[in-house]
C-alpha cells in the first residue's frame, strides 16, 4: 500500500479489515499472504554458469584465437587421414591459451548475487510481537503479513513497513535508509501529503530501521518485496550489466586488433593463392599450406597473452591493496578506481563518524572540552537524567537509547565518571520522561536529606525557566548557540533546582525558578582525516559530491565546514531536482555539489547521469539506502566497519578502516594499475607488430613463414607473459596524484605509445629482415632459422625495458626499483638458451656457439640504445 502514509488511522483499517483491538484471524493471515505475498524477497533469475562461459568466450580476440584454432585442428586433421605433414601440438597450444583465459575470466567475475542474499538472511528468525485474534503472539519475521498489528518498542529493529496506529514519544533511527543521522520522531496522529519524502513522513515505520526511543503498535502496509527496503533488494538483485572504462577500453581494442589482425590474415592468403595460380601449383596441400599461414599470422597477429596477464596483473595488485585497508571484491575495480574523477560520497558514517558525540561544553561563562568537565551537578545531569545505556566494544562505544542521552554519557566517561556507579547510588524519587510536547526531561533525586531536581532540553525553553540569570547573559548564550546552530551543532541545555519536597507536583509546577548550567553542544563528527582527504582528491582532479539524507541545513553546514560551497558549487534538496528531466539534471549537476534529503533512486539517478556524462563515477557509503548507487557506480565503496553486510556485499571496495584517506591510496595505486597496463599492452603490442611486419614481409619475399605456430606461441605467451606480468607489477610512481584521472573515452594506447609500438616493432623487423637477407651475423646455412628465432625473442625481451617508462623518463633511471623484472629477464634468457640449445625434437633448433650468441645479444641491446638516444633528444630540444 504505497499511499498509506496519506490516510488517517481509520481509513487505513477500513481498507486492510483489520479490527484495531484484535487484529487479524488465522483466515484473514492466510489471506492477506495469498495477496501480498510474505515478508521475504524473492529475487530474479541469476546467470547460469553456461552463460557466463558464452560470455567469456566471446570476447572479440578469444573469437578470433577460437576460429584460428579450429582451422588448424581441421588442417591437422585432414592432413593426419591423408598421410601429410601434421602437428597437434600446435593446437593444443592455442587451445591452452583460450581455456586458460576463459577460466580466469570466470573465476574472478564473481557476480554481486551474495548482495541479494544478505538481504534474506537479515534476522529472518527474529520473533516479532503482533496481536492476532484478539491477543498478543511472537511470529517469526518471514510470517509478517499486510495488515498485521505490530507492538514496536526501544531497540527493536523493524521488520516490514507500516502505518502507525498508536505511538508514545516514538523515535527511530532511520540512518541505514534515509541516511538521516539524527533518530526522527514520529506521530500516529499525523497524516502526510503525497510529496512527503519517505524521510519525513512521520506516520510511517520502515523495515530495517531501529525504534531509539518510546512505544506504539503500527499497521503493516508493506512486506517483502512491496518494503521501501525491498525496492532496494530488487535493484541489487537486477543482473543489468555495465561495463567499466578499461572493459571498455579493452574491448575496443581487441575489436580493432581482431579486425586488422583478421584482414592482415585474408590479404596473405589471398596473395599466397594468387602466385599458387600463377605458379600453376594451385591443390588441396598448397591451399592447406596458405590456411595454415594465415593461421600463423592470426596468432601472431592476436595478444592472445592479454586477457591472462590482465587477469593475473590484476589479482596481484588486489593482494598489494588489502594491505593499504582496500579490500577490492572485483578485480577491475582495482584499476577502475584510479579513472574515476567524481566521488558521490554519503555523509552519515562516510564523512562524519555516525556517532552522536558531545564537542563542547559552555558553563560558568566559558566554553570547555568534555574531558575538563569537573562540574558535579553536571555530571550527574548527565548520567542520572538519562534513560540511555553505553558499552565499550572493541575501543568504541556501543550506543543503546536515544543518541543524544548516550552521546552525554560517553562525555561524562570522558571526564573520568562511572555512569552506572552514579545511578546505583542515586536515590531516584520521580522521573518526568521526555516529550516533544514539553521538550525536556527532569529527574528528581533525593540526596542528603534534600531533593534535586535535574533538567535537560530544549535550550530556549530551559533559559525561559531560569531566574537570576541576565538579559546579557541570554544574548550571549543565543549567539553562540546559532553559530554552533550554523555548523551543524545540536544543542541541549542543562538546569537544576533545589526542592523543598515533592508532593506530587506537576512538571510544569517544579519547574519554575530553574537555575541555569549551561548548554552541550552534540554533532556527528568529522572523519579526523576527511579535511586532507578532500583536499588530496582536489588536488588530484577528483570532483567530491555530498548525497547525503540529512536536511538541507545540516547538509549545507558540513559542506561549508569542508570548504565543498562557493558562488559555482551548490546545495539543493532532491525535491528540487524531482521534476528537472534527465538533460535539464545533467546540466544542473554541473553546479549541484550537495543534495539533501537524497533517496535510494536520487542517489541512483545523480550516478546514471553523471555516467552518461563520461564521468568515471565512484560512489561511497554505509546505509541501506546507499547500497542500489555503489552498485551501478563504477566503483562502489563500501564502509568495512560501520556499513551494512548489504551495502558490502553490493559494492566493489570495501575499507577495512572506514577512512576516507584510504580511497585516496586507493585511487593512487588504481592510477598506477592503469600505467602498469599500458607498460604491458605497449610491449605486447610491440611483440605483436614486428611479428605481424616480418611475417608478412617473409612471405611476399618469397620464403617461407619465419616461425612455426608453436615458435609464436612461445613468443606470445610463454616468453611474452613473464615480462608483461612484471610490468604489470611495475612499482608505484609517487607523483601519480599530480595527473588528472584518465578520462572515459580516451584511448588506453597514447600517440606516444603508438609511436614507440610502431618505431620499435618496424626497428625490430628490419633488422630480422637484413639477417633474413643478408645474414650479416654469419649464420651457417643449418642454424639461420634458429638465429632468426632467437633473435626475435632477445629483441623482445630488451624492448620490455623500453616499455617501463611512459614518457622521456631515461631508462636507467628506475631499472634497479623493479628486481622482480631483472629476475624475470634472466629467468625468460635462460628457458630461451635451453630452446635453443637443446629444443630440437619440439621446436627444431640447432645449438649455437657462444659467439653467435655475443653477436644476436649486441644486435638486440642496440633497440634501447635507439630509444634513448630519441629520448635523450626530446629531452634536449624540450628545454630549449
Amino acid at each position: 500500500m504505497k499511499d498509506a502514509f496519506m490516510m488517517s488511522r481509520e481509513e487505513l483499517l477500513a481498507k486492510t479489515r483489520t479490527d484495531s483491538e484484535k487484529g487479524l484471524t488465522p483466515e484473514q493471515v492466510e489471506k492477506s499472504r495469498s495477496t501480498y505475498g510474505t515478508n521475504s524477497f524473492v529475487r530474479q533469475s541469476h546467470e547460469t554458469l553456461a552463460k557466463r562461459i558464452w560470455d567469456a568466450s566471446t570476447e572479440p580476440m578469444l573469437v578470433m584465437l577460437i576460429f584460428a584454432a579450429i582451422i588448424t585442428l581441421a588442417v591437422n586433421i585432414t592432413r593426419y587421414f591423408t598421410g601429410g605433414e601434421y602437428n597437434f601440438l600446435e593446437c593444443v597450444g592455442i587451445f591452452a591459451a583460450i581455456a586458460l583465459s576463459v577460466v580466469i575470466t570466470i573465476i574472478t567475475e564473481g557476480k554481486s548475487a551474495k548482495a541479494f542474499e544478505a538481504l534474506n538472511k537479515i534476522n529472518e528468525d527474529t520473533l516479532i510481537k503482533v496481536i492476532r485474534n484478539g491477543e498478543p503472539q511472537l511470529v517469526t519475521q518471514k510470517e509478517i503479513v499486510v495488515g498485521d498489528i505490530v507492538m514496536v518498542e526501544t531497540g527493536d529493529k523493524i521488520v516490514a513497513d507500516g502505518r502507525l496506529l498508536e505511538s508514545n514519544e516514538l523515535t527511530v533511527d532511520e540512518s541505514a535508509l534515509t541516511g538521516e543521522s539524527l533518530p526522527v520522531n514520529k506521530d500516529s496522529e499525523a497524516v502526510c501529503q503525497e510529496t512527503t519524502p519517505v524521510a519525513e513522513r512521520a506516520n510511517m515505520l520502515y523495515s530495517g530501521c531501529f525504534v531509539s526511543a518510546g512505544n506504539g503498535q503500527m499497521l503493516v502496509t508493506g512486506v517483502g518485496n512491496n518494503t521501501e527496503f525491498g525496492q532496494i533488494a530488487q535493484e541489487l538483485s537486477s543482473i543489468e550489466k555495465t561495463t567499466t572504462p578499461l572493459q571498455e577500453k579493452l574491448d575496443k581494442l581487441g575489436k580493432q586488433i581482431t579486425v586488422l589482425g583478421t584482414s592482415a590474415a585474408a590479404i596473405v592468403f589471398a596473395i599466397e593463392v594468387i602466385q599458387f595460380v600463377m605458379n600453376g601449383q594451385l591443390n588441396l596441400d598448397t591451399v592447406s599450406d596458405a590456411f595454415i599461414t594465415s593461421i600463423v599470422l592470426i596468432v601472431a597477429a592476436v595478444p592472445e597473452g592479454l586477457p591472462t596477464i590482465v587477469a593475473v596483473s590484476l589479482a596481484l595488485n588486489i593482494i598489494k591493496m588489502s594491505r593499504e585497508n582496500a579490500l577490492v571484491k572485483k578485480m577491475i575495480a582495482c584499476e577502475t578506481i584510479g579513472c574515476v574523477n567524481i566521488i558521490c560520497s554519503d555523509k552519515t558514517g562516510t564523512l562524519t563518524e555516525n556517532k552522536m558525540t558531545v564537542q563542547k561544553i559552555y558553563t560558568n561563562g566559558e566554553l570547555i572540552e568534555p574531558e575538563a568537565l569537573k562540574d558535579e551537578i553536571l555530571l550527574k545531569n548527565y548520567c542520572i537524567n538519562s534513560n540511555a545505556n553505553i558499552s565499550m566494544e572493541n575501543g568504541n562505544w556501543s550506543f543503546i537509547g536515544n543518541p543524544t542521552e548516550c552521546s552525554l554519557l560517553a562525555a561524562a566517561a570522558k571526564a573520568g565518571v562511572d555512569y552506572q556507579k552514579l545511578r546505583h547510588e542515586a536515590d531516584v524519587v520521580h522521573v518526568f520522561p521526555f516529550s516533544s510536547q514539553n521538550k525536556d526531561m527532569s529527574t528528581i533525586v533525593r540526596e542528603n536529606g534534600k531533593e534535586i531536581l535535574y533538567v535537560k532540553g530544549n535550550p530556549e525553553k530551559i533559559l525561559s525557566l531560569c531566574s537570576g540569570i541576565s538579559e546579557e547573559e541570554k544574548e550571549k548564550n543565543f549567539r553562540l548557540m546559532e553559530d554552533f546552530q550554523s555548523k551543524a551543532g545540536r544543542l541541549l541545555a542543562l538546569a537544576h533546582k533545589e526542592l523543598s519536597g515533592y508532593h506530587g507536583e506537576s512538571q510544569e509546577e517544579v519547574e519554575q525558578g530553574l537555575i541555569y548550567d549551561g548548554f552541550v553542544v552534540i554533532s556527528d563528527p568529522l572523519s579526523p582525516d576527511v579535511y586532507e582527504s578532500i583536499r588530496n582528491c582536489q588536488s588530484a582532479g577528483i570532483e567530491v559530491k555530498m548525497l547525503t539524507g540529512d536536511n538541507i541545513r545540516t547538509a549545507r553546514a558540513i559542506a561549508n565546514e569542508l570548504h565543498m560551497l562557493d558562488e559555482n558549487h551548490i546545495a539543493v534538496e532532491a525535491s528540487d531536482i524531482g521534476k528537472m528531466t534527465d538533460e535539464e539534471l545533467k546540466e544542473a549537476l554541473k553546479k549541484i555539489q550537495v543534495i539533501a534529503r537524497s533517496t535510494p533512486l536520487v542517489k541512483m539517478r545523480v550516478v546514471k547521469l553523471l555516467k552518461e556524462q563520461g564521468n568515471v563515477v565512484a560512489v561511497t557509503g554505509d546505509g541501506i539506502n546507499d547500497a542500489p548507487a555503489i552498485k551501478h557506480a563504477d566503483v562502489g565503496i563500501a564502509m568495512g566497519i560501520a556499513g551494512t553486510d548489504v551495502t558490502k556485499e553490493a559494492s566493489d571496495m570495501v575499507l577495512l578502516d572506514d577512512s576516507f584517506s584510504t580511497i585516496i591510496k586507493a585511487v593512487q595505486w588504481g592510477r598506477g594499475i592503469y600505467e602498469n597496463f599500458k607498460r604491458f599492452i605497449q610491449f605486447q603490442l610491440t611483440v605483436n607488430v614486428s611479428s605481424v611486419v616480418v611475417v608478412i614481409c617473409s612471405i611476399l619475399a618469397g620464403f617461407s613463414a619465419p616461425f612455426t605456430a608453436l615458435e609464436l606461441l612461445w613468443i606470445n605467451i610463454i616468453m611474452d607473459g613473464p615480462p608483461a606480468l612484471t610490468l604489470g607489477l611495475e612499482p608505484i610512481r609517487p607523483d601519480l596524484l599530480k595527473h588528472k584521472p584518465t578520462r572515459r573515452n580516451e584511448n588506453i594506447i597514447s600517440k606516444k605509445m603508438l609511436f614507440r609500438i610502431f618505431f620499435n616493432g618496424i626497428y625490430i623487423s628490419v633488422i630480422f629482415m637484413l639477417q633474413h637477407f643478408k645474414n650479416f651475423l654469419g649464420a651457417a646455412p643449418e642454424e639461420e632459422v634458429t638465429v632468426l628465432f632467437t633473435l626475435f625473442v632477445l629483441f623482445q625481451l630488451f624492448n620490455a625495458f623500453n616499455c617501463r617508462e611512459l614518457d622521456d623518463t631515461p631508462m636507467f633511471k628506475n631499472l634497479l626499483k623493479n628486481k622482480l623484472m631483472l629476475g624475470v629477464f634472466l629467468l625468460v634468457l635462460i628457458l630461451q638458451a635451453i630452446i635453443t640449445q637443446f629444443g630440437a625434437a619440439v621446436f627444431e633448433t640447432v645449438p649455437l656457439s657462444v659467439g653467435m650468441w655475443g653477436k644476436m645479444l649486441l644486435t638486440a641491446f642496440t633497440v634501447i640504445i635507439l630509444n634513448e638516444v630519441v629520448k635523450a633528444v626530446k629531452r634536449l630540444f624540450g628545454r630549449k
